[in-house]
């Protein structure tokens, strides 16, 4: 069955509009080639000389030779981002975070995804069991990168088990072959105690830096547990004792491939560092931070960040008091950087509050998790000065709606208090406690 690719609309004054292409017509093919997704369509859109097949809503195709600049956009815009459905994953993984949500929350935060397409255009990460031969070879062939892969274990047996698919240690071979292609990767492990830790790591870490420099960077972060486990693997939170042999692993095999190859490759993520009450890295341990958005290396860009618009802040005397919302672990840092920028300007007065995670369990300490209801119930008795500061992680992208729906609004109409979305920049805090 040949692909029809609904097109939602098209931009005035583009080339498609000019060729008379309109919102409800169906893309056949370019250069007599079927359109798959959305990778195929922006290849096939860089030539120059290109023909587009259209079908308009009568049935009558209409056969359209475009001339352009090379890579120059069509002007389209479809009905579905990827011109196909998402693939959903076909793992029970022990340590999957949808597993762990409670009921009645809205569909979509219980759609597991596992699509290779996202990892380009989202930076989600994939397991590769989804993925089939031909998914391989059109990375390869349109040089796809970086893809964002969830390795877990390089133990194929362990990797079955972990991800309770029979096919998941035949799947490593998939990250050979974008290897041996030259196709940039990024890395991740989410550890659990007593399976895939200790030893299981340090076989992870030494096959996975065989890798380089395709694979640029892996990722190590704890499993997050929710106290909505029943039925579930019995998985166990790490220790502070835990996370101190963590950290002594990995800073090892960064001291040994840095000598090698100049890059620290492997990295922790920012909660091991806070459970065993040890200071993050530096920025240079970071490799330019490839992994923020799995929390390696947040802290210390934003501290780094919150100094040096400190530095160059005017000190004054103006009379503010605003408050901040934040998550049990980035707590001790916001509530650093508030007293710091208090004793630069005299009249400023910052309350900061950790939130404990009622809704998930207090096992989840980060303020990406937290819900408009935690917010209302831990702030109602508070002092919250003229204006409540929270974090965009908080929200939905683009969005003000929090996991449980409630919305900023509702949250500052709860608490009788101005609501502010704060970007994740240190400057970006700075600017929002001043008002600026």
């Amino acid at each position: 069955m040949k692909h029809k690719h609904i097109i939602k609309s098209v931009i005035p004054g583009s080339i498609a509009d000019q060729m008379g292409v309109c919102s409800g017509d169906k893309l056949l093919s370019i250069n007599e080639m079927e359109i798959e997704d959305v990778f195929d369509y922006h290849y096939c859109i860089n030539d120059e000389e290109i023909i587009v097949v259209i079908e308009k809503p009568d049935g009558e195709e209409w056969e359209l030779e475009i001339e352009k600049e090379y890579e120059e956009d069509l002007g389209i815009e479809f009905e579905q981002g990827l011109m196909d459905e998402y693939r959903s994953c076909c793992n029970k993984c022990m340590f999957c975070f949808i597993d762990q949500m409670p009921k009645g929350m809205r569909d979509t935060l219980y759609f597991k995804d596992d699509d290779s397409r996202l990892s380009f255009l989202q930076g989600n990460y994939v397991t590769l069991t989804n993925m089939s031969d031909h998914d391989i070879d059109r990375i390869i062939r349109y040089h796809l990168e970086p893809i964002n892969i969830s390795f877990h274990t390089t133990n194929p047996e362990l990797r079955c088990r972990m991800l309770h698919n029979r096919f998941a240690g035949e799947a490593l071979k998939k990250a050979e072959r974008l290897y041996r292609n030259g196709i940039l990767m990024n890395g991740q492990i989410v550890l659990c105690k007593g399976v895939n830790d200790g030893p299981e790591l340090d076989r992870s870490i030494r096959d996975l830096s065989q890798y380089l420099p395709c694979l640029q960077s892996v990722s190590v972060v704890p499993v997050g547990l929710t106290k909505y486990r029943d039925g579930l693997y019995p998985l166990e939170p790490f220790t502070s004792e835990d996370a101190k042999k963590v950290l002594r692993v990995i800073h090892q095999w960064q001291d040994r491939l840095f000598e090698q190859y100049g890059i620290h490759f492997i990295h922790a993520g920012d909660e091991w560092y806070i459970l065993a009450g040890e200071e993050v890295p530096e920025e240079t341990r970071y490799d330019g931070y490839l992994q923020l958005e799995n929390g390696v290396g947040m802290l210390r860009l934003l501290q780094d960040e919150f100094q040096a618009g400190l530095e160059r802040l005017q000190p004054d005397d103006i009379s503010r008091k605003v408050s901040i919302a934040t998550g049990k672990l980035a707590y001790p840092y916001i509530r650093d950087m508030a007293d710091r920028l208090m004793q630069r300007c005299s009249g400023t007065k910052v309350h900061v509050y950790a939130i404990r995670n009622d809704f998930f369990g207090e096992q989840i300490t980060v303020s990406g998790l937290i819900t408009g209801q935690d917010l209302v119930s831990q702030l109602k008795d508070q002092e919250l000065g003229t204006r409540l500061l929270l974090p965009c992680n908080m929200f939905r992208s683009e969005e003000d709606v929090f996991l449980d729906d409630m919305t900023l609004e509702q949250v500052g109409d709860a608490l009788q208090v101005r609501t502010n979305i704060v970007k994740s920049s240190g400057q970006d805090l700075i600017d929002a406690i001043l008002g600026k």
